[in-house]
């Protein structure tokens, strides 16, 4: 019997497929990507990934028990630590290091939306509506992050780094 995860990633057919087969994470993987553009996605990310952390913990707080709690306490961990260590020597490379260069790149829509409903799950939503929101938006990370990761070039932690910590057991767990 399939997973309700699975019967609802079929259920999103065609738009799913062109939400991981976007040309981002492929020249991502091949280290063709204009580094503006990549510059641009990480700061978007990283403005994301404030407002995931916030979700996260709230979806934490709402765990039946220590059990239930201990896996997300687990990822925050990863996400905090050595997630956003990987942004900030980006921004350092990438020459956007000082947070004032970040803030002259306004977000895109679909961040603002994304911000934007996260952190009303994160105030207002039911466990179950976090963890929706949460498996959505890191489902679509290790889709991209598994379906390169056999064709990552090797040779620039900027790119290959994001699809190391975007795939792999730990991540699917």
């Amino acid at each position: 019997m399939p997973r309700f995860t699975d019967i609802l990633r079929d259920s999103a057919g065609e738009q799913w497929d062109r939400v991981i087969t976007h040309r981002f994470t492929t020249e991502l993987a091949s280290g063709t990507i204009d580094r503006e553009v990549l510059k641009r996605y990480l700061i978007q990310d990283h403005r994301f990934l404030d407002s995931f952390v916030i979700l996260l913990s709230s979806m934490v707080s709402k765990a039946r028990c220590l059990d239930d709690r201990i896996p997300g306490c687990q990822f925050l961990a990863i996400i905090t630590g050595k997630e956003n260590t990987y942004f900030e020597r980006c921004f350092e490379k990438l020459g956007c290091g000082a947070t004032e260069n970040r803030d002259t790149v306004p977000n895109a829509a679909c961040t603002d939306g994304f911000i934007k409903l996260m952190r009303e799950v994160a105030e207002t939503g039911s466990l179950g509506e976090m963890l929706s929101v949460l498996v959505v938006c890191e489902w679509s990370y290790l889709s991209w992050g598994e379906r390169v990761l056999d064709m990552t070039l090797r040779e620039d932690f900027v790119t290959y780094e994001w699809v190391d910590l975007h795939s792999g057991h730990y991540f699917e767990s």
